[in-house]
C-alpha cells in the first residue's frame, strides 16, 4: 500500500481488551461475557480498543475469532453512539504471508489499524536489517495501517530501535509504535524527528504515561485500562489540559498499582478482573498451557496491590 501518508494512531488512551473464554475443555470464547466487557471499555470513554494483543491472547485465537471479536466491538461500538471508535488488531503468525492476511480479515471485520510484533521464531536470523525489510514488507501489503509493536518480551529479545524506527517512520503505511520496552528515549527521538501526524509514539504501560507524555509519546496502549480506564482517561486529559502536578500525582498511583498488573501477568490480570467486576467464577482462565492463578497468596497480595482507594474512588464516579 503506497502513495501519500496514512492517518497516525490517534492520541489518547487505548486498551488491549481481554479475551474471556469457557471454563469448559474446548475454552471457547465467552460470547456473553466478552459482550458485557467491551461495553464496559466502550461507556468508561477510552478512545480506543486493541483486540488481539498480548493482554487478548491474541497468539492463541483463531481467524474466526478475531474477526467476531472485531464485528462485536464495531457492533457494541455502534450501539452505544460510539461508532468510530478506533479498533487496532493484533496480528499473528511467524511468517510475512501469514501476517499479511491477518491485516486482510482485520480490515475486512471492520477494523482500522493493525499492531505488528516482530516474527520472532527464527529470532537468530532475524537481524536489524531483515526485522525492517519484514516491517517494510508488511507496510506495503496491509490494507489498513500499521502500528509497530516492539516487545521484546515476548519475541526473543529482538528489538526496534530508534535507527530502525527511524527508517520504517518514513514508510506511507507505517503510522507509529506501540513501545512496550519501555524506551523512554525512543519516544522522545520520535517526537524530535517526526510529525505527530505521520508517526507517534505510544507507552507500553501507563505506568510511565505522564513521563512519557512529557517527551512527545500522544498516549498509552495498556492492559490497566480493563480494570481503570477512566483513572488513565483522567491522567490523560489532565496532562493535555495543563495541569501537570495533578497528573503527576495520579501517576504515582497507578504506578504503585500497575506492579499487579506487571508481576500477575495476563493470568493474574484476568483474575483480578473478574474478581472486582463480579464476572462468572472461572471466567479468568486463560487458554491452556498458560498457568492458572491459583495460589491464594499470589491472589492475596494481587487483590492488595490493585485495590487504591484513590483510583477506586475515581473509577466508580466521573472521571472528567
Amino acid at each position: 500500500m503506497m502513495g501519500s501518508k496514512a492517518t497516525a494512531y490517534p492520541k489518547g488512551i487505548h486498551v488491549p481488551c481481554l479475551t474471556w473464554f469457557e471454563d469448559l475443555a474446548d475454552q471457547c470464547i465467552d460470547w456473553d461475557l466478552q459482550a458485557r466487557h467491551i461495553e464496559f471499555l466502550v461507556n468508561s470513554g477510552i478512545h480506543g480498543v486493541v483486540l488481539a494483543g498480548t493482554n487478548g491472547e491474541g497468539a492463541t485465537l483463531r481467524p474466526a475469532e478475531k474477526e467476531g471479536l472485531i464485528k462485536m466491538t464495531r457492533r457494541i461500538a455502534q450501539s452505544h453512539g460510539r461508532p468510530g471508535l478506533t479498533i487496532a488488531v493484533g496480528t499473528s503468525g511467524q511468517c510475512t504471508r501469514d501476517i499479511a492476511e491477518d491485516c486482510r480479515l482485520a480490515k475486512d471485520a471492520g477494523a482500522d489499524y493493525v499492531l505488528v510484533l516482530t516474527p520472532s521464531y527464527f529470532h537468530f536470523a532475524m537481524t536489524s536489517k531483515a526485522i525492517v525489510s519484514f516491517f517494510e514488507q508488511i507496510g506495503d501489503l496491509s490494507p489498513l495501517p500499521v502500528l509497530i509493536y516492539n516487545f521484546p518480551g515476548v519475541t526473543a529479545g529482538l528489538d526496534v530501535d530508534s535507527q530502525m524506527l527511524d527508517r520504517l517512520a518514513g514508510h506511507p503505511n507505517i503510522v507509529g509504535v506501540k513501545l512496550t520496552c519501555g524506551g523512554i528515549g525512543k519516544v522522545a527521538r520520535i517526537a524530535a524527528s517526526h510529525d505527530v501526524q505521520s508517526f507517534v509514539a505510544l507507552a507500553g504501560q501507563s505506568d510511565w504515561l505522564v513521563p512519557a507524555l512529557s517527551v512527545g509519546a500522544v498516549g498509552t496502549i495498556t492492559g490497566v485500562g480493563n480494570l481503570y480506564p477512566k483513572v488513565c482517561i483522567q491522567i490523560f486529559e489532565l496532562f493535555s489540559s495543563g495541569n501537570v502536578e495533578e497528573a503527576k500525582e495520579l501517576q504515582l498511583h497507578l504506578a504503585k498499582m500497575e506492579w499487579g498488573f506487571a508481576k500477575g501477568g495476563v493470568n493474574g490480570t484476568k483474575w483480578v478482573v473478574a474478581k472486582l467486576k463480579n464476572y462468572p467464577e472461572r471466567s479468568w482462565r486463560c487458554r491452556d498451557p498458560y498457568p492458572e492463578f491459583v495460589d491464594p497468596s499470589e491472589q492475596a497480595w494481587m487483590l492488595d496491590t490493585v485495590v487504591v482507594k484513590e483510583l477506586v474512588t475515581i473509577e466508580d464516579g466521573d472521571a472528567k
